[in-house]
């Protein structure tokens, strides 16, 4: 099993970027996704979830308006637009795979870094 999490970087607030991750050896279509943030010195936060037919997805308050998880099942791979980005959406970005909302499967991680 593999989840390949891309599409970090370095961005100035106020601007926006797509992270993917890309699936390989489980049945994606069977698995509800979600993105996690890890920021250094605290916990890890679910910052959005869509179910696996991709027809409800939910936020962390602190993103809703600004992010949009999406996903494509015929290309294995799940997505988060995140517009308007702040200093505090810094963090590394991990996608999971979650059975029962529970993550079961966990992406390498992208590193988004918001800077003037």
């Amino acid at each position: 099993v593999r989840l390949v999490d891309s599409g970090g970087g370095l961005v100035q607030p106020g601007g926006s970027l797509r992270v993917s991750c890309v699936a390989s050896g489980i049945t994606f279509s069977s698995y509800n996704m979600s993105y996690y943030r890890q920021t250094p010195g605290k916990e890890g936060e679910r910052v959005a979830s869509i179910t696996k037919d991709g027809g409800t997805t939910t936020y962390k308050d602190s993103v809703k308006g600004r992010f949009t998880i999406s996903r494509d099942n015929a290309k294995n791979t799940v997505y988060l637009q995140m517009n308007n980005l702040k200093p505090e959406d810094t963090g590394r970005y991990y996608c999971s795979a979650d059975l029962r909302d529970e993550p079961v499967f966990w992406g390498v991680g992208t590193q988004v870094r918001v800077s003037s």
